[in-house]
C-alpha cells in the first residue's frame, strides 16, 4: 500500500513540475518573436467578449441572491442601510472576482482541453509543425494570455453585474433610488479593494490557459482522451483556482493591511 502511495506521491508531483515547466515556457516565449498578434486576437474574442453574456448573467443573478441574503441577516440588527455597503464589499473583494474564475474555468478550460487536444490526437499540431508555425505560441501562449487579459475585464462586469442585480433586489422591496444605493454600495470601497482583487484574476487566467493547454498538448488516447482531457481541465483548473486564492487573499492582506481591516 505504502509503495503505491509513494509512487502516486511521486506521479503527482511530477505532473506539478511539467505543469509549471510549461507555465514559464509560455511566459518566457511570449516576449519572443513571432507575435501570433492574429490567434490572439482571436483568442480575445473566444475567452473575452463570448464570455460576457454568461458573466453578465451569473453576476447579475448572484447580485439578487446575496441581496436577499444579506437583507435577511441585517434585517436581525437593524442594519439594513447597510445591505449596499456589504453587498458591494463582498462582490469586489472576493465574490466576483472566484465566481468568474470558476466560471471561465468551465467555459475556457474545458474548450481549450477539448480543442487543443482534438487537434494534438488528429496530428494538426504535427502539420502547425511541418509549416513552420511554432505550435507551442501559437496555441498555447496566444491562449494563455489571452486569458490572463480577459479575466480582470470579466471580473469589473461580474462586479457591475452583481451590484446591478442587487439594486434591483433592493428597489424591488424598498424602492430605494438609484443613486443613493450606488452612492451606499461604494461608500465603503476604495482602489485598494478593487484593483488587488481584480489583478490577482491574472493569476486565475494563467492557471486556466496553462493547465488547460497543457492537459491538450498531451493528449492521448483518440476522442476518449479528449473527453478526460476536457473533463480534467475544468476539475484541475478549479481546484488550483481556489487553493491559490487563499494564499493570493494572505497576500493582498500582507500588501494592503487596510483591506483587511
Amino acid at each position: 500500500m505504502f509503495p503505491q502511495l509513494g509512487r502516486a506521491a511521486v506521479a503527482a508531483l511530477a505532473s506539478v513540475g511539467e505543469v509549471s515547466a510549461f507555465g514559464g515556457r509560455a511566459l518566457r516565449d511570449a516576449f519572443r518573436r513571432p507575435f501570433e498578434l492574429a490567434e490572439f486576437a482571436r483568442q480575445i474574442y473566444e475567452i473575452g467578449w463570448r464570455s460576457v453574456p454568461l458573466v453578465a448573467t451569473s453576476g447579475f443573478a448572484v447580485g439578487v441572491v446575496l441581496s436577499m441574503h444579506t437583507r435577511a441577516s441585517l434585517e436581525r440588527f437593524g442594519a439594513a442601510s447597510l445591505i449596499p455597503a456589504g453587498l458591494g464589499i463582498a462582490l469586489v473583494r472576493e465574490t466576483g472576482p472566484l465566481i468568474t474564475g470558476l466560471l471561465l474555468s468551465g467555459r475556457v478550460g474545458a474548450g481549450i482541453g477539448a480543442e487543443v487536444g482534438a487537434m494534438n490526437v488528429t496530428q494538426q499540431i504535427d502539420a502547425l509543425e511541418a509549416t513552420a508555425v511554432d505550435s507551442f505560441k501559437y496555441l498555447a501562449v496566444t491562449r494563455v494570455f489571452a486569458c490572463m487579459i480577459a479575466l480582470p475585464l470579466l471580473t469589473t462586469l461580474m462586479d457591475f453585474a452583481g451590484i446591478m442585480g442587487g439594486y434591483a433586489a433592493e428597489a424591488a422591496v424598498s424602492g430605494m433610488p438609484l443613486r443613493l444605493y450606488l452612492r451606499s454600495a461604494f461608500s465603503y470601497v476604495g482602489f485598494a479593494d478593487f484593483v488587488p482583487s481584480t489583478l490577482k484574476t491574472t493569476v486565475f487566467g494563467f492557471i486556466i490557459g496553462t493547465v488547460s493547454s497543457y492537459l491538450g498538448f498531451t493528449t492521448s488516447s483518440g476522442t476518449e482522451g479528449v473527453g478526460r482531457a476536457s473533463t480534467r481541465a475544468v476539475v484541475l483548473s478549479s481546484i488550483l483556482i481556489i487553493l491559490s486564492n487563499v494564499v493570493l487573499v494572505r497576500l493582498i492582506f500582507f500588501l494592503y493591511p487596510s483591506v483587511e481591516g
